[in-house]
């Protein structure tokens, strides 16, 4: 199915004029969407791509309305890490990010029981609307790090594919299990202490129970929001790099270190209000096209 979209897509770029590096330079931000593009869902376009566009590396718009200009694959096999579900081809991203996950893959690998990471998605190699699951993901500055400790890092593609993560929460999310350890609290706490990073998302649970635990500076604790899932992995979101312009950042977490927020969290977990049947039902998410997307991501789309 996969394969199949992406020869549709590949027919529709064909159809419309490729840019050269020099037209690419010059596109307008109003600049109109070729005729073949409109009205297709852009993850058709953008699930399309193989390789990163031939750009210099910037990510335009939004982690959940964007696209990923110059972007660069993690490579699949690392001193310390190894990406995970190649099939996928999610293993791209914005340089810095790559460079996070060389530094906190290096540092994870310093605990006990621990070789490295094994890291998740990151996003496809121009960014954009994914074909399947996730809605941010799209500009090369969120990635997803599994919660299972790597105790090898020679894992085959086949195994890559088949391999699960473990998930460490009890009671829906309101408690750990007996598989959090004291490695998850430090690997968690040394992505959050990293400037890079604007949040990590993980389920309430966790959150609460980091707070517990937190002995010293606990400044590191507003980074950390709790959100659903996020239980199987824990989902870590850069800030837009220094220079980026047309990329936008998420609003800045509250001030504090969000225990309290946390704890409501898990309480609603575990004493559910009622539901209103006075609340409107919610709506089919539309698919995202060309239109929606910052105008320079039609150049990401069509560049070489």
């Amino acid at each position: 199915m996969v394969r199949n979209i992406r020869l549709i897509a590949a027919a529709l770029l064909l159809a419309s004029c490729t840019a050269t590096p020099t037209q690419e330079r010059q596109l307008s931000t109003k600049q109109s969407i070729p005729h073949s593009m409109q009205g297709v869902a852009a993850k058709q376009l953008f699930g399309a791509h193989e390789h990163g566009s031939d750009q210099n590396a910037e990510p335009h718009g939004g982690y959940a309305k964007g696209c990923l200009a110059g972007g660069v694959a993690l490579p699949e096999t690392g001193p310390t890490w190894q990406a995970m579900r190649l099939s996928r081809n999610r293993n791209w991203g914005y340089p810095e990010t790559i460079d996070f996950i060389r530094d906190l893959s290096a540092k994870a690998a310093q605990q006990p029981g621990w070789k490295g990471l094994y890291i998740g998605d990151i996003s496809q190699p121009r960014g954009g609307p994914m074909l399947t699951g996730h809605r941010s993901h799209q500009i090369g500055m969120d990635i997803d790090i599994w919660m299972l400790p790597p105790k090898r890092l020679d894992l085959t593609p086949a195994e890559r594919e088949n391999i699960s993560s473990i998930s460490l929460r009890r009671a829906n999310g309101a408690y750990v299990n007996d598989q959090w350890t004291r490695q998850h609290h430090e690997i968690l706490k040394a992505a959050a202490q990293d400037p890079r990073v604007a949040r990590i998302f993980v389920f309430p649970g966790a959150k609460v129970k980091m707070c517990n635990d937190e002995k010293g500076d606990r400044s590191w604790l507003r980074k950390i929001r709790p959100w659903w899932g996020h239980h199987y992995h824990f989902h870590v979101r850069l800030n837009c790099p220094k220079g980026a312009s047309n990329c936008v950042n998420q609003k800045a977490p509250p001030a504090g270190d969000g225990c309290k927020d946390a704890e409501k969290w898990v309480h609603d977990i575990l004493n559910p209000p009622p539901p209103n049947p006075n609340a409107p039902k919610p709506k089919p998410r539309r698919e995202l096209t060309m239109s929606d997307l910052p105008s320079q991501c039609v150049s990401v789309v069509q560049s070489r």
